[in-house]
């Protein structure tokens, strides 16, 4: 099974579904320790509270499986909720862990900017030769839904977003990607980045 989206109850399932469907991504859901075990690519959406989505994965006894397959550098990707998820630790209501596969921490949005950050922002290249950006163009829009942000490594940071702050908004270690934003929600710039990481695979 190429492309797995990982179902553990707190993600945006049909939207994400039917992007990567439109952009040649085709992927399955399931949440069966098999079809994860041995999925090429994984994907790991979000919506919601760090703290539920951590307890969530938890309760599905998926993370073993999650973090051999990221030890075996297969491609995985997560969005919006699921990017946060990749990091050390998250101040959302309290301190709590995350996966822990990229160095950082998520953290409130400035009080001086709207929370959340919901709606279209333009993207900001941090390495302009970087595969997974060379079918879009900066300044292209993507649409954001979140209240908190990742604070992490500049090394890691493919593109940002500027809200009250700098945002990343694509980041990657190796082939751990994850976008802040919503690629099923922003349209044509989202359906191409999504095959980049298909393309990524190959």
């Amino acid at each position: 099974m190429k492309h797995v989206i990982i179902d553990y109850g707190a993600g945006n399932i049909a939207s994400i579904m039917k992007a990567c469907h439109e952009s040649g991504l085709e992927a399955v859901l399931s949440h069966q320790p098999d079809v994860i075990k041995n999925a090429e690519s994984l994907i790991l959406p979000g919506v919601g509270a760090f703290k539920e989505a951590m307890d969530k994965l938890e309760e599905s006894g998926l993370i073993p499986l999650i973090k051999q397959h990221v030890h075996d550098d297969k491609p995985f990707l997560g969005i919006c909720l699921g990017m946060q998820l990749l990091y050390e630790k998250s101040f959302e209501m309290g301190e709590h862990r995350g996966l822990g596969f990229l160095e950082g921490q998520v953290v409130p949005l400035e009080t001086t900017v709207k929370v959340p950050h919901m709606g279209w922002n333009q993207l900001r290249f941090s390495q302009p030769g970087n595969p997974l950006i060379k079918t879009i163009k900066e300044n292209d829009y993507v649409y954001f839904v979140h209240s908190y942000y990742v604070q992490s490594k500049d090394q890691y940071l493919v593109a940002y977003a500027e809200y009250g702050n700098v945002i990343p908004a694509i980041v990657q270690k190796g082939r751990v990607v994850g976008m802040q934003f919503h690629p099923e929600k922003s349209g044509r710039t989202g359906k191409a980045l999504l095959n980049a990481y298909k393309e990524l695979i190959k």
